[in-house]
């Protein structure tokens, strides 16, 4: 399981599991890489819903989410793995998304403190840790 929320100058990216540290990546290219390369195995896909998050070009958080054909959309936060089901609520009732349907489009940041993200995501790892086996409280 893992879970991003990007706020207005942050990114807040967490995992049940370590993944790598120290790496500086502009979140520009990847997002296009990403997307390219799941797409190119859309006929035989990896079958992976990737979550990508960073900080942009204009300084502001970042969160994009990924089906396993390469479709992808920025949101201000997203979860995926087994203990998505059990998170996703939490954030939605948390974070209460701007629909992206508003026209004109709204900024999708959310409007906590880095702190206030880093406790939601904390009390959501707790949360689907007690549930969800496959998911290891940090």
């Amino acid at each position: 399981t893992c879970v991003a929320v990007a706020g207005k100058d942050y990114c807040v990216i967490a995992a049940d599991t370590r993944m790598s540290t120290g790496f500086n990546i502009l979140t520009r290219d990847q997002t296009k890489m990403l997307s390219n390369t799941l797409y190119m195995k859309r006929f035989f896909p990896y079958y992976a819903f990737n979550l990508l998050g960073g900080i942009d070009n204009e300084g502001k958080g970042a969160v994009y989410t990924y089906d396993a054909i390469g479709s992808y959309e920025r949101t201000g936060y997203s979860c995926q793995g087994s203990g998505q089901a059990l998170i996703m609520p939490i954030l939605d009732n948390q974070l209460k998304a701007v629909s992206p349907l508003l026209v004109p489009p709204q900024d999708g940041a959310t409007p906590l403190t880095q702190e206030q993200a880093v406790d939601l995501v904390k009390d959501c790892f707790a949360t689907a840790g007690e549930r969800d086996i496959y998911t290891v409280q940090i």
